[in-house]
């Protein structure tokens, strides 16, 4: 089921002049689909568990900790897992440590069930506190509560600009491969996947307008949870286990550091000639939901940002590997000194292990 550009362009037009007529599911399919997603529902389930708390301080070295917000929704908070080196943000601030040779403190921000619109709170409580990237996962439950996505769109943009100008830098995981979920059957199934899908390229194209770039989790996540269902999802069967999350942010990391400048060697040539890697950002996104783990970024051509058909974008194909978080879906040891240096390599280049970087940190996270 490949995406068309058009479609995603349309989603994203809609969001930057304020139209509300498209909706992730028509009044009719709804209809149709609603006994099946009600069973699907309950087949799901609720749970009492909270996310592990994960803030504090990750790694060691040289000069002040790298600043890193986690935002959006459980995914982002690592729900389901009990460990708090299991969760993405931990992850993340493990590799980027390892990476930077720097410290790097954590907060969560994210929360379970928020929507896009809930991003407005979350840059509100770090607004003005020079953060210096934000990673960002959400638009699950853009999908599951039915909301629109040109206003699911609209207030992700919104955050992305506001933390922008705050000079934080900022990556957005896109919208998961809904279609995935083992307790939703066809045809229900086949209509979360396209819903996700779309709303995850009509995302990739708000984040790169607005100055932020995007990683595909779409395909990235489809592939290795049929797959491997029971090694990925958590025991409700919705939410990743230790290593589904491990999978996510393998995907995220290299993109983080680029975004902070600290692997330059993975950034494609901002100014390349079209066609390169760079596209119009509506085609790129189209191309990023086929791809996994592609990265979405803006680009220049000619030393413009913007060609006849919108904003040029650079789409960057990476195979991400698990190992450089965790191949069992902890925090690498940067956790502790050899895990940290592995964590480095695997970011780099090739993702092989190298040798080990020492004086990283302590397995906790301090502060």
């Amino acid at each position: 089921m490949r995406l068309r550009a058009a479609r995603a362009r349309r989603i994203a037009t809609a969001a930057a002049v304020g139209g509300g007529g498209l909706t992730l599911l028509g009044a009719s399919t709804v209809g149709l689909l609603y006994l099946q997603a009600r069973m699907a529902h309950r087949a799901v389930g609720f749970t009492t568990w909270m996310p592990p708390k994960a803030d504090g301080v990750y790694g060691a070295g040289e000069g002040p900790p790298i600043r890193l917000a986690m935002m959006g929704d459980s995914t982002a908070a690592g729900f389901a897992v009990t460990d708090p080196l299991q969760t993405p943000g931990a992850m993340l601030a493990a590799g980027l440590a390892a990476v930077a040779e720097r410290p790097v403190r954590l907060r969560r921000l994210a929360r379970v069930g928020a929507t896009s619109r809930d991003l407005a709170q979350q840059v509100d409580k770090i607004r003005g506190r020079g953060y210096d990237i934000a990673v960002v996962f959400v638009g699950a439950n853009d999908v599951i509560h039915r909301v629109r996505p040109a206003d699911a769109v609209r207030h992700l943009g919104a955050a992305v600009r506001d933390l922008v100008a705050e000079g934080t830098a900022v990556v957005v995981a896109t919208c998961p491969d809904l279609g995935t979920v083992q307790p939703i059957g066809q045809p229900l199934r086949y209509v979360a996947r396209r819903a996700s899908r779309q709303l995850a390229a009509a995302q990739t194209i708000a984040v790169v307008e607005a100055g932020g770039r995007t990683v595909s989790m779409s395909n990235l996540l489809a592939d290795e949870f049929l797959a491997h269902p029971e090694e990925l999802f958590g025991p409700d069967r919705f939410h990743p286990s230790a290593r589904g999350y491990a999978h996510a942010a393998a995907a995220v990391l290299p993109s983080a550091c680029v975004a902070l400048g600290l692997l330059p060697e993975l950034e494609a040539a901002p100014f390349a000639d079209a066609g390169d890697g760079v596209l119009p950002v509506h085609r790129a996104a189209a191309a990023a939901v086929e791809e996994p783990g592609a990265e979405v970024s803006g680009a220049r051509v000619g030393g413009r940002e913007r060609g006849p058909r919108g904003r040029w974008a650079t789409l960057i194909r990476r195979r991400p590997d698990p190992e450089a978080v965790g191949a069992e879906g902890t925090a690498p040891e940067a956790a502790g000194p050899e895990g940290a240096g592995e964590a480095a390599e695997a970011a780099r280049p090739g993702g092989a292990p190298g040798k080990a970087t020492p004086g990283v940190g302590d397995r906790r996270p301090t502060g």
